[in-house]
């Protein structure tokens, strides 16, 4: 008579298989997806995961409770939920994944993520490995300066000054190409170089002004912005027709403009597209009047005072700073520089 007191250590192969298929779903689930994300697919399947920066204040900020803040995850916020309702599905959930400007091409790559708005400026050579929805946001690179330091007021008074920025940065590789003289240092953070700042290791951030904006909005009467650009007509290293060259800048043009976009994966043009939608959504002025969506986060992002000064500063008189993006319309990226006059330095 058989012994049915112990149980039985055969185990069926269904079970077995069964077993392994549960370990490698969760293998692949935690090492990400092996390829690019499709946005819109997501938004179906109900979940999308979203880059973003966690440590830049009003822009994009993890809390002590996990919460996200701040206006670019405003805007993707928006942007997904604005596409679900175009397509007649439930907001999809969302999972915040930090974004360091190193890792951006390589997270979208991979499809660890489905879309990165993280102060990620549109340039030339991240068009070669990424695409771009937008520009969603306008702004130029500029100084936080300890506040009680007065040798550092304009951007000829950056020779032999340390600089710090983060590396992969824009900011960071204009520094490199157009002021060699200046001495940089390269952290993995900005909240790093603030903390450098603050310790008198370096003597000033250098990074887009409206990150700058939210880290002196924080660290209240520790430091002042200093606007980049330049004071008269120069010539600086450029490149034109892809060659090295000389090019000229006028005299009031900021030091760079920097526009941000929404870095996605080359494989889907037609989520490109759509996320250009919501953004001129966004943006539209209420048929009511009013404020758009887009400038009421903003404002709520950075304080009014913040977003006052950067209307009126784009409305001088023949101000050479904007304010307002066009989201879909990436001619700049063709913009043709000025040689420098012969014998001009």
């Amino acid at each position: 008579m058989a012994d049915h007191s112990r149980p039985s250590r055969r185990v069926r192969p269904a079970v077995v298989l069964l077993a392994v298929l549960a370990v490698l779903a969760a293998l692949l689930t935690a090492c990400g997806s092996s390829g690019p994300r499709n946005l819109l697919d997501d938004i179906r399947a109900g979940h999308v995961v979203l880059g973003t920066k966690f440590d830049q204040p009003g822009l994009g900020l993890q809390n002590p409770g996990g919460k996200i803040t701040g206006f670019d995850a405003s805007v993707s916020t928006f942007v997904v939920n604005y596409l679900a309702d175009q397509m007649k599905v439930p907001h999809p959930k969302i999972t915040w994944k930090e974004t360091p400007s190193a890792q951006r091409e390589t997270f979208i790559r991979n499809g660890e993520v489905d879309t990165i708005a993280a102060t990620y400026s549109i340039t030339p050579e991240r068009m070669k490995d990424v695409a771009f929805a937008g520009p969603y946001f306008i702004t130029y690179q500029g100084l936080l300066v300890r506040k009680d330091d007065h040798s550092l007021n304009a951007l000829q008074d950056l020779p032999g000054k340390k600089l710090c920025s983060v590396a992969g940065s824009t900011p960071a590789q204009n520094i490199k190409k157009m002021m060699p003289d200046v001495q940089l240092q390269e952290y993995d953070s900005y909240s790093s170089c603030v903390e450098a700042l603050l310790r008198g290791k370096v003597d000033a951030l250098t990074t887009d002004e409206v990150i700058l904006a939210g880290y002196s909005n924080r660290w209240k009467n520790e430091f002042k912005l200093v606007t980049l650009e330049y004071a008269k007509d120069v010539c600086v290293a450029g490149k034109i027709d892809g060659k090295k060259a000389q090019v000229l800048k006028i005299a009031g043009t900021p030091f760079s403009y920097e526009r941000y976009g929404i870095g996605m994966a080359k494989d889907f043009p037609e989520a490109v597209a759509k996320v250009n939608e919501a953004l001129r959504a966004m943006m539209a002025t209420p048929p009511s009047g009013g404020r758009s969506i887009w400038e009421t986060d903003l404002r709520d992002a950075l304080g009014d005072s913040t977003v006052d000064a950067m209307i009126a500063r784009a409305d001088a008189p023949g101000s050479k700073f904007a304010f307002t993006p066009d989201p879909g319309d990436l001619s700049f990226l063709d913009s043709a520089s000025t040689p420098c006059p012969e014998g001009m330095k």
